[in-house]
């Protein structure tokens, strides 16, 4: 609570927006970006360019790329330096999934999904730790059934969070690799390695994925690759986004920004129509992106028109995705093979990961068959096992999180202020949409609208997000009138007096913005107020994620009936969060934070 002791803040008046500078610098270029009669895009637009365009770096451009006309046009200064037409400042677009990793690089006006050693387009997001050696990818989960304890996975559900996180602690006893607390509430997770127990955060061990795929791009590429655009769910928090790109710089890469998946499918959706249909960039779309993963679910409205791709609604559930039907899978197989054999192979994590392999790949044929078998030689005591499924018996299993799948749809829907009717395309993307009952859950509240397929729902997301990277970097000119415009995931708020959350900067927010609420302390005298800052949309403060406690320092004298404080929050496009507080006179007052907004990484991270 924003408190010294027994002191708390008490909300003074409604919230205020205040609209960033405008820009422009002088400047000549070629290239129209947004036109007349919107100008919160036009404002939106010139912030982007002064934050950089690039939320963990520098953007090169500054505001010189862009000028506003006599007209009010927003221009782009396509003139291309040396190092833009040099390949090897290409950034990679990274879809960093909870089970596959994709990449992709935007060059020669389309985008290239780079394969890997074996030749495969998406790579395990798995890690392996053995005595002599780190193996990543399609080694790792290959010889994960005679190495669980030290085969990690599922870090996409690990990264950015607290030990304490109940969200965490419901997936714990589902690895066979050990999770426990570290410094601050941190994940760390023990394997042996080298012949001796070690233990890593999860930041630690995606640098290492991340460090492959590096590798992999350069070989491929035969340059060095050191920027790039990597990916997130939809209602991804700050912690876990900042986290994300702290494994990013670890893994010896420049994060130019971390993206939203469903903002980076669009796009691909978006070059891919404009690819067919040239005019379909000056069309108005109201479309929805249904991104349906390996271990999360997002959910966005985008509008397009005339080249602005501009996000109304986000919303998603990082505990809803295809290794949630396999798990239901495993489970009932499991029950199978016990009373056939009165053996629990739960208990024998060898018998376990086999299923598991298994069961992935008897959901995937359930998506083509009414009916498929699932065939086990030794599964546990040189017992094989061999049982039938069919699809209506895989849809009763996992009915409760079918229903699951339409709660951010309905919610963005709201959010956005539209009805079924109004959207005039859903673009599936994710592995986990070729499921038939997911499809048919979506044409049925859509009144039986045709799903759009035309992107490769396995590497939409690599795709976008490698050409949101060309934008950034502006080495395209075949992409300089797309103009992609992020919202807010969460709220971000102020604890106030009885510990109620008061939002300051509500979800779904156009960003980057401004923001501040005035608040008066309570009781009076006090010459210190400490500030907790939260994200979530729970009324109740601490049952939201705690991103930061700052105390503002030397307050002057009150008056009787409080001292009133203005609390300012801005958010980047990249939701980075400054905060700052200061008198209703102008008076700036000191703000020092007393605890990070991410949790303390171990020392071989500290330099982030």
């Amino acid at each position: 609570m924003i408190s010294s002791c027994s002191a708390a803040f008490l909300p003074f008046n409604s919230r205020r927006v205040y609209v960033l500078p405008r820009f422009l610098g002088a400047g000549r270029g070629n290239c129209c970006w947004a036109k007349n009669g919107s100008r919160h895009i036009l404002e939106r637009a010139s912030e982007q360019v002064r934050s950089g365009a690039s939320g963990y770096s520098n953007h090169p451009a500054g505001d010189k790329g862009l000028r506003k006309s006599s007209g009010g046009i927003l221009w782009r200064n396509t003139s291309k330096d040396k190092k833009g037409e040099d390949e090897s400042y290409l950034p990679l677009g990274i879809d960093l999934g909870t089970t596959y990793t994709c990449l992709g690089i935007y060059k020669n006006e389309w985008v290239d999904i780079i394969p890997n050693e074996e030749g495969s387009r998406k790579t395990p997001s798995w890690i392996a730790f053995r005595d002599t050696e780190r193996v990543i990818g399609d080694a790792a989960r290959d010889q994960a059934p005679m190495n669980a304890t030290n085969t990690v996975y599922d870090l996409k559900r690990i990264l950015g969070r607290r030990f304490s996180d109940p969200s965490l602690q419901g997936y714990t006893y589902l690895w066979p690799f050990r999770v426990s607390p570290g410094p601050r509430e941190q994940p760390i997770i023990t394997v042996r390695y080298h012949g001796e127990e070690r233990h890593f955060a999860a930041e630690e061990i995606s640098a290492m994925l991340l460090a492959k795929l590096k590798e992999i791009a350069e070989s491929f590429l035969q340059h060095p690759v050191t920027e790039c655009v990597v990916t997130v769910p939809a209602n991804f928090t700050l912690s876990q986004r900042q986290a994300t790109a702290n494994a990013g710089l670890s893994a010896g890469l420049n994060v130019l920004r971390v993206v939203n998946e469903p903002t980076a499918a669009a796009l691909a959706y978006f070059l891919h129509k404009e690819s067919v249909t040239r005019e379909y960039k000056y069309e108005e779309r109201k479309v929805l992106i249904y991104d349906l993963g390996g271990g999360t679910l997002s959910v966005a409205v985008i509008f397009f028109n005339e080249g602005v791709l501009e996000v109304r609604a986000m919303d998603g559930d990082s505990h809803l995705g295809g290794v949630d039907f396999d798990r239901r899978l495993v489970s009932h197989f499991a029950n199978e093979f016990k009373k056939k054999h009165n053996i629990d192979i739960t208990k024998n994590l060898r018998a376990l990961r086999k299923l598991e392999i298994a069961c992935e790949r008897v959901k995937r044929s359930l998506s083509m068959s009414a009916r498929t078998t699932i065939d086990i030689d030794a599964l546990c005591d040189g017992i094989d096992f061999y049982c039938a499924i069919t699809r209506v018996e895989f849809e009763d299993l996992n009915n409760d999180l079918f229903e699951r799948c339409l709660v951010p749809v309905h919610k963005c829907l709201k959010q956005a202020n539209l009805t079924p009717h109004s959207v005039t395309d859903i673009v599936l993307v994710g592995g986990s949409t070729r499921i038939p009952r997911v499809q048919q859950l979506l044409q049925e509240l859509f009144g039986g609208k045709e799903l759009s397929k035309n992107v490769n729902a396995d590497e939409a997301v690599a795709f976008g997000a490698a050409i949101y990277a060309a934008i950034l970097r502006n080495t395209e000119s075949s992409l300089r009138d797309i103009l992609p415009l992020e919202v807010a995931a969460n709220s971000i708020g102020i604890e106030t007096c009885g510990g109620l959350m008061t939002a300051v900067v509500e979800k779904g927010c156009p960003i980057p913005t401004k923001k501040q609420v005035e608040f008066t302390t309570y009781p009076n005298y006090q010459t210190t107020v400490l500030l907790n800052m939260y994200e979530g949309e729970e009324p109740r403060a601490a049952d939201n994620s705690l991103i930061a406690v700052y105390e503002l320092m030397n307050l002057p004298p009150a008056p009787p009936d409080g001292l009133k404080v203005v609390v300012i929050v801005e958010i980047d496009c990249s939701e980075h969060v400054q905060v700052h507080a200061e008198l209703p006179t102008g008076q700036s007052l000191e703000c020092l934070v007393r605890s990070p907004t991410t949790p303390l990484y171990p020392p071989s991270m500290a330099h982030l």
